[in-house]
């Protein structure tokens, strides 16, 4: 009888030690928990959606002042042509418009008073030189035999002089149909002030003209920010017609100047850039303004495109192995419309995806997906 419990105590040992040895020694429970979140994105899905990784690397950061702004015209790329003369506006091509192309010297308009009660200025302009003309002509005979004074001979070559000034200054420009109004530069019409038949008179506005080569980019920044506004050095900025971002370093922009004080009317202190225009950017469109003020080391930063939103929280996906990611949450930092600032959550050497997040997410979620994968 003692034999037999012995034995039995003998036999549970054994497979006490055996039952250890095998959770020990087996590596597969060990690696299902450290896996447990790992979502399985095959080579053939990635290559599929341009799946794309990015190292995590500390990296200069600029400080971002956030804010909006609008697009203007540069002084000296856009002109206003006036009327030189009274009279009623006929417009040379009757279908111009905003956005119509002009050369330079090109005719926009021709104005004529033939109708009026006034009488053409032009026509008049005209014979009150040729009478200024004829009276200094007979002056300088009658100043060679001393039958004038010089004092009446230097008021008739003034007036001489001032008519033919006057007419001289629409003499080319005098048609049959009126005087001409040309553009003296290049570009597209951007205003038109008159209509057609409309009464204008010497130097009033008819149209505008812009050569939509340099562009301004005009951002109000709060008070608040007055202090950081000297260290402004570029920007980024998006139109509310077009989500791409246009960078100022890229456009071969530059700062040129900042408000020292805000507006009676306002508590925003303006900052003004100056820029290339790619020729898709519109002068007086309203913009969404990243300003880059003070330089900042060994800032880790994403793509935007890299983040996943949910609840209120944000998500990046790494990569875990050649075909294993898994979900990050992340806190967020400034950012400059291009990359966002990392506060937590990430560190160097990270496997970053910055294109194909969202099918990455999908496949998370997705049932089919859920199983995982071998190792």
């Amino acid at each position: 009888m003692k034999m037999y419990i012995a034995n039995i105590f003998i036999i549970t040992a054994l497979l006490l030690t055996g039952c250890n040895s095998s959770k020990k020694e087996n590596p597969s429970t060990k690696d299902t928990s450290e896996h447990s979140d790992e979502i399985a994105f095959t080579k053939a899905q990635a290559e599929a959606v341009g799946l794309t990784i990015e190292t995590v690397v500390p990296a200069t950061f600029f400080q971002v002042i956030k804010t909006s702004g609008q697009i203007q015209a540069s002084q000296g790329d856009e002109v206003t042509i006036v009327a030189t003369s009274n009279g009623i506006v006929s417009f040379v091509n009757p279908s111009i418009t905003e956005g119509t192309a002009v050369r330079p010297g090109e005719a926009i308009v021709t104005v004529s008073a033939k109708n009026l009660l006034e009488g053409d200025p032009a026509a008049k302009a005209k014979i009150a030189y040729e009478t200024a003309q004829k009276e200094f002509q007979r002056a300088e005979a009658l100043m060679k035999d001393n039958i004038i004074s010089v004092k009446e001979y230097e008021q008739t070559r003034l007036r001489y002089e001032t008519a033919g000034t006057a007419y001289e200054a629409q003499a080319s420009n005098i048609t049959a149909n009126g005087v001409r109004v040309t553009s003296p530069i290049g570009g597209y019409i951007k205003n038109r002030l008159v209509s057609q038949g409309d009464y204008v008179a010497v130097g009033q506005a008819i149209a505008t003209v812009s050569q939509n080569k340099r562009l301004q980019l005009r951002a109000e920044v709060s008070e608040n920010y007055f202090k950081s506004i000297r260290n402004i050095r570029s920007a980024h900025f998006k139109t509310a017609y077009d989500n791409t971002l246009y960078k100022l370093s890229d456009l071969n922009g530059r700062l040129l100047s900042f408000g020292k004080a805000s507006g009676g009317q306002s508590f925003y202190i303006p900052v003004t850039f100056e820029f290339d225009n790619t020729g898709d950017i519109i002068p007086g469109s309203f913009t969404e303004v990243y300003l880059l003020s003070s330089e900042q080391n060994n800032v880790i930063s994403v793509p935007v495109q890299a983040l996943t939103e949910e609840q209120g929280l944000y998500f990046v996906y790494l990569q875990w192995d050649e075909e294993g990611y898994r979900k990050q949450e992340v806190k967020l930092g400034q950012h400059n419309g291009e990359r966002v600032q990392i506060l937590s959550g990430l560190k160097t050497g990270d496997k970053v995806v910055t294109r194909g997040a969202y099918q990455v997410k999908l496949a998370a979620t997705s049932p089919a997906m859920s199983e995982g994968h071998s190792h």
